[in-house]
Formats: structure tokens, sequence, C-alpha cells
């Protein structure tokens, strides 16, 4: 069994540095997810409102066996709970589904810049902090900007933004900002997400003969290097072991510029000014 390396956070908590993403588990799917991942070693868990499937991930969680104070439990409130007091609701009823008395991180799901609450929710999950309902705040698909914003309007700075990000989406700028305020960078579909060719790419496949490993685990161990929290998405116990299965080994700075040119540049990936949910 592995155990991945924990990442400290600005309010003092630790983040396992990869975690099992859930969408798009139902939620016999994902509990039976989160008992495999959690016997080969997995300790973080990564759901949402919006995935329908929480109640799943507490199943999973109570089967595991393993400790609620040892595994890491993310959820997100998306754009029906932004607004002032919202979240409160929205979080009491996900710790119902998931029979937790807390979770170790929540997120507001997306900014939604055009509806303009994205601070009065901020600032609820602020109060939710204080309260021990949500130990670690944080954001998801949030640009430098509206961070500044909530830098410049709330009290606590975000510990996460977690962002569309892979070897293809690599939001450069957006890290450089997330490091200098302290803010942990965390990808989602780091494998290149559904649809997306980035793991069939022939530098992968020339670097897997040097190190023995799949294109997979060459591409997590990219995030693992460049300080990241990742989230892969499996429901396949093997995958699941593959996924952690990438501590034993580390790309040279020749592979890993060479592993450059599969970037797609700054404007690859979603614009969190006219999209979300």
């Amino acid at each position: 069994m592995t155990l991945s390396p924990l990442i400290k956070l600005n309010d003092g908590h630790s983040i396992p540095q990869v975690g099992l993403g859930t969408w798009p588990l139902d939620d016999d799917q994902v509990a039976t997810a989160v008992v495999h991942a959690m016997e080969a070693g997995y300790r973080h868990i990564d759901t949402a409102v919006k995935y329908g499937n929480e109640v799943g991930v507490g199943h999973g969680i109570q089967a595991s066996g393993v400790e609620r104070s040892e595994i890491f439990v993310t959820t997100k409130l998306d754009g029906q709970f932004q607004g002032r007091d919202r979240a409160v609701d929205g979080l009491e009823a996900s710790l119902k589904r998931m029979g937790l008395k807390y979770v170790d991180l929540l997120l507001i799901h997306w900014p939604l810049p055009r509806r303009g609450e994205f601070v009065s929710t901020w600032k609820t999950f602020e109060r939710l902090q204080a309260e021990g309902k949500a130990r670690s705040i944080g954001v998801s698909n949030f640009k430098p900007a509206h961070l500044e914003r909530l830098m410049s309007e709330c009290e606590v700075v975000p510990a996460v933004n977690q962002i569309q990000l892979s070897p293809a989406i690599t939001r450069v700028a957006e890290r450089e900002f997330h490091a200098k305020h302290g803010i942990v960078t965390e990808s989602y579909s780091p494998l290149g997400g559904t649809g997306a060719d980035l793991l069939t790419a022939p530098v992968l496949a020339q670097l897997g003969e040097k190190y023995g490993k799949t294109p997979g685990q060459l591409v997590l161990r990219w995030h693992i290097q460049q300080g990241l929290v990742t989230i892969p998405k499996s429901g396949n116990p093997e995958r699941m072991a593959e996924n952690l299965d990438i501590f034993d080994f580390a790309l040279d700075p020749q592979d890993l510029a060479e592993m450059a040119i599969l970037d797609e540049g700054p404007d690859a990936g979603n614009d969190s000014d006219v999209t979300g949910h």
C-alpha cells in the first residue's frame, strides 16, 4: 500500500498530494471505488454536490474501516448555493448525505462572476470554517482577478484553488499567482479529461520505455514534481494502485523539457469568466 505525501496548507492543515476524483461515478460506483481506494492507500476523496454522489462517498468511507480522522474529504458547492448564507444549508445537506460532521475542504465550485455573489459566499465560508464545519476553505476555477477581489474584500485567503490543469493545460500564470499568495494549486482532469488525447502523445510513449511507466503515471509524476495536488478519477482498483505508484522515480529536467511540447498554450481549457454552474 502506498500513501501519498502531504502538502501543507496556509491554514496549518495538510492535504494528501494525490486524491481520488469521483466525477462521473454514481452512488453505487463511488461507494465501491472509495473502499478500493482506501485499500490502495488513498486518503483523499474529492466530490461535489453537482456530482450527485455524496451519499455513495459517505457509504464508501464508512465501509472502508479507515478512521475518519485519517481521510481528507473535499466537496464543492455550486451556483445554487452562492449568495449570502445559502452555503450554510448547502454544507449541512452535504454533511448529512455523507454522514459526516465536517469536511476537510469546502470549495466554491465556480466563481460565476456575472452573478457577483462569490464574495458574499466566501464570507459565509469563512463563518463555516470558524464553526468547524469545514476545516479548510478554498475555491475552484477561480482566475487571479477573482482571487484578488476575494483577498481585498475578505479576511481568509483561500487554501486551495482547484483548476483544470495538465501538461496540455499548464496554467503557468495562475500557478505563479497562487504560489505568491500561499494558495495550493490542485489539478482536476490531470490526465487530460474525457475525450482528450494527451495520454497517446508520442513523447509519453518514449519516456515510458525509459522509466518503465505508463503514460498516465508519467503525467501524474509531472504533477507531483510541479508541487501540485492532483485528483485522477478511476473506478478500477488496478488503475487506482497504478496512479499511486509514482513515488519511486523522478522525471529528469530534460524529460520535463521534452514534455513541454504537450502544452497547448495559455488559452487552452475552460474560461471561468464565461462558463460554470
